[in-house]
């Protein structure tokens, strides 16, 4: 694997992707949702987003952007179902 800011936010975003329920939970082999722990991931993508600006090529402000960006229309989709 590539050590490289897009292999962070791709790890970072899985494990949002896990926590909405959108990817199954290798550990316990079922979809789960935790929307609490799928915002903390979200927050820390936004967060590294804020530290970054300005150190990031264009491709990977582009790429963290839209990552955050569908992972928020993801987690409203979600939290307004009632999960």
């Amino acid at each position: 694997m590539k050590r490289d800011i897009k292999s962070i936010i791709l790890l970072l975003a899985t494990q949002c992707m896990i926590n909405l329920g959108e990817i199954e939970d290798p550990i316990i082999k079922k979809i789960d949702i935790k929307l609490e722990k799928a915002e903390v991931f979200i927050d820390l993508l936004e967060e590294l987003k804020c530290k970054t600006k300005g150190n990031l090529s264009d491709e990977e402000n582009g790429f963290i952007i839209e990552v955050v960006d569908n992972l928020k229309k993801v987690y409203k989709k979600k939290s307004k179902i009632g999960y």
